[in-house]
């Protein structure tokens, strides 16, 4: 596992953003760039130029740039500009191959939303073109720049022999959610719940395992939904395990019908390791995860547990800021597009969990049957 320090910011040197598409999480990348330090936003493309103007006219009243980024009309001109650096891609998993591609042999940096793209095969291609013409591709997994990862790594001594990783990430989606949100649409986010929050739970426990893949995974459709007007369904609660070399397991769970959890655990042969916010830091506290080594004691016919539980914090704000997850996602990316040196870390990483959620889509259109990784 490669660690990496804070990278040292060059005042005068900036990676210039072009946002494409005026997605929600956007906003809080736009403040993040902001915050980054090495970073600006030049311009946001969307089909129509009043949608552009006008989100950039909210998030400047928000988050103001020193130069207020311009609006452009269509993502052909977005990436034809001479101005951009890096583009930013939140559009639908459903046609962002077709974005990533074109961003890439216009000889932008790209940092794409999760998932990366509909299957493997279709990411191996963005990923080719990307290092075909020279550019970093990068997938937005947040927590993945946090602080609060190698701490994690350091503290595993304190639970022994690693055993089980367990992870659950869902919220529940209310009726308009099921009927028009892009997340239950086959065509454009045909991963559902698997896509949209199982990403994060594969993410972690393949970093945990230090990307060593599994051998085996075995997925379950507990629910689909087919909504009106789609070709298909997706899952919008979904069960997934992971079997590594060694006797390691990893188990997931993700739902758009159940309330928001973003929890995992770590358990060892002494202990484990807790985290309750692994994807969306808490607001309003720095970092941490609690770290316990349970026991017990036996006094004839008193049997008593002892949690023996420990609260690690890490120096790095819960919500944003200068030194947030997201923030640290952006100063990074713009380090590498600065350096001219590109990391194949990240498009490798992405390329493997792509490839895990499709065995776990595999093997559950296959009555869960364990789909043996090559």
């Amino acid at each position: 596992t490669r660690t990496r320090k804070e990278n040292i910011v060059i005042e005068d040197s900036i990676c210039r953003w072009g946002l494409m598409g005026t997605a929600g999480i956007g906003r809080k990348n736009w403040q993040a760039i902001k915050f980054s330090g090495n970073g600006k936003v030049t311009a946001v493309a969307s089909r129509k130029l009043g949608s552009s103007q006008k989100y950039i006219d909210e998030r400047q009243a928000a988050a103001p740039f020193a130069q207020s980024p311009r609006a452009v009309e269509g993502y052909e001109n977005l990436l034809s500009a001479e101005d951009i650096d890096a583009v930013y891609i939140p559009l639908p998993t459903g046609i962002r191959k077709q974005w990533v591609i074109r961003a890439a042999n216009a000889g932008k940096h790209v940092l794409c939303e999760k998932p990366c793209a509909a299957n493997a095969d279709d990411l191996a291609e963005m990923i080719a073109a990307c290092k075909a013409n020279n550019v970093q591709f990068m997938d937005g997994v947040m927590y993945m720049h946090s602080q609060r990862l190698p701490k994690i790594k350091e503290t595993l001594d304190g639970i022994g022999e690693l055993r089980r990783i367990t992870s659950h990430f869902s919220f529940c989606g209310d009726q308009d959610f099921a009927k028009s949100n892009i997340r239950t649409s086959s065509e454009l986010e045909p991963l559902g719940c698997l896509g949209d929050l199982g990403w994060y739970c594969i993410r972690f426990a393949l970093w945990m395992m230090d990307y060593q893949m599994p051998q085996r995974v075995i997925g379950r459709f507990l629910k689909q939904h087919q909504r009106d007007g789609c070709s298909g369904s997706v899952p919008v609660e979904f069960q997934g395990e992971l079997h590594f070399e060694g006797g390691v397991t990893s188990a997931f769970y993700n739902s758009f019908g159940t309330g928001y959890e973003q929890w995992v655990q770590i358990s060892g042969t002494q202990g484990t390791i807790s985290i309750q916010d692994f994807v969306n830091p808490f607001a309003g506290t720095n970092m941490q995860f609690l770290l316990q080594q349970p026991g017990k004691s036996d006094d004839e016919c008193d049997f008593a547990a002892k949690q023996n539980g420990q609260t690690i914090l890490v120096d790095e704000p819960g919500s944003s800021g200068p030194h947030a997850q997201e923030t640290n996602l952006f100063r990074n990316f713009g380090s590498l597009v600065l350096s001219g040196k590109l990391d194949d870390h990240w498009p490798s990483i992405a390329l493997q969990t792509q490839q895990l959620a499709d065995a776990c889509v595999a093997s559950a259109t296959q009555d869960s049957r364990p789909i043996v990784i090559f």
